[in-house]
């Protein structure tokens, strides 16, 4: 699965809804969101798969070999990336957490949590 994305990303956000916590099952999703930016799939794309929640306008894409996120275009003239897709450094900080009423009880003071 290879692709390419050619554009800058607008926003990036930690989003806290619960169907981005079932999507990855941890405390909260982390995509990158392009209104310019144009994706471009150079292997794979015939193993990508999308789904969107019904009645909602939550999708997500995932290799259906593997089931690994993917970049997705389900919603009209926005391209959304899971940042954890990405081989490449990704070039901004996330500008902020979103839908966080929702957050997960248990996603708090994460920093202090040991290293080991």
């Amino acid at each position: 699965m290879t692709f390419e994305i050619e554009g800058d990303f607008e926003n990036f956000y930690l989003c806290h809804c619960q169907h981005c916590q079932k999507d990855t099952g941890s405390a909260h999703a982390a995509n990158l969101f392009s209104q310019s930016a144009k994706l471009t799939w150079l292997a794979g794309e015939d193993a990508v798969t999308s789904y969107t929640l019904p009645g909602t306008r939550h999708s997500k894409s995932f290799c259906k070999l593997c089931g690994s996120a993917l970049p997705g275009t389900q919603l009209e003239g926005l391209l959304v990336v899971p940042a954890g897709c990405l081989d490449t450094e990704v070039s901004i900080k996330p500008t902020a957490h979103i839908f966080t009423a929702s957050r997960a009880a248990w996603d708090e003071a994460l920093e202090e949590v040991p290293v080991q």
